[in-house]
């Protein structure tokens, strides 16, 4: 009886934590700061932490990137070349993770997420407007390469894909917030669901935690979205900031562990 409701206070303390997480992630990314370390604090293995999360994320992703197409806040014609080449990234990141210590990546992640925090921050006209001016063969092609490398990143090791893509899409397109928010879901769903398959054939999602958690990131997925719609860049970017230097900070704090 115990060990019954022992678990039912677990799986509410999951999906209170996925609705967070999710409403979180769908405005500026970043709910993995919240959802990854839920897992861990009721004792799960870290493969399966992180396999778990991946399950429920993955569907709360998919519940923002639909809600901001629907409201047209994603591109076709540039996702139909950037995507490909984002899941042709995530799939040797993935490979080669099995070969390389990830754990290297750290240091140099850590710089660049407290730099496009910072500059973020100081830089007051970054992301306000939309001074997308048409699809380029140059814009195109760097994006290209952009989409090959976060793929390749998020497969690879994955903390701050979604403050990345949003941050590069501003810079390589003049995208505002909201535009940036809407298309780095779209890329950020492909390259999930590349890891989501390896986790998935590995046998490393426990989905009797996963499967209500993942419910509740959906709710909070639509609540966060809907609101990032609705209010714009206004609200986007402190949280887009906050959570950029959160990874950061939980990075350095990681490293101070070793």
């Amino acid at each position: 009886m115990l060990a019954g409701v022992d678990m039912i206070y677990k799986i509410l303390f999951l999906c209170l934590a996925g609705f967070l997480s999710a409403f979180v992630d769908s405005i500026a990314g970043g709910g993995g700061l919240i959802s990854v370390p839920a897992y861990f604090m009721i004792g799960f293995p870290a493969h399966y932490s992180l396999g778990t999360n991946k399950f429920s994320a993955t569907c709360g992703t998919l519940t923002s990137a639909l809600s901001f197409a629907k409201s047209g806040k994603t591109d076709k014609d540039i996702l139909k070349v950037l995507l490909p080449f984002t899941l042709i990234g995530s799939m040797t990141g993935t490979y080669i993770v099995m070969i390389i210590n990830s754990e290297v990546l750290k240091p140099i992640i850590m710089a660049m997420l407290m730099a496009v925090g910072i500059y973020s921050f100081v830089a007051k006209s970054v992301g306000q407007e939309d001074n997308f001016v048409g699809v380029t063969k140059k814009n195109l092609i760097i994006g290209s390469v952009f989409a090959f490398i976060m793929g390749f990143y998020d497969g690879f090791f994955g903390p701050g894909t979604g403050s990345f893509l949003i941050f590069g899409l501003i810079k390589i397109y003049g995208f505002d917030f909201v535009r940036a928010s809407g298309n780095a879901k779209a890329m950020n769903l492909v390259s999930g669901f590349t890891a989501l398959a390896v986790f998935a054939i590995s046998g490393k999602i426990y989905y009797l935690m996963g499967i209500p958690m993942a419910i509740f990131m959906i709710v909070g997925a639509r609540v966060g979205s809907r609101l990032a719609i609705k209010n714009g860049s206004k609200i986007i970017r402190p949280i887009f900031i906050v959570m950029s230097l959160g990874v950061a900070v939980k990075m350095i704090y990681e490293l101070t562990l070793m």
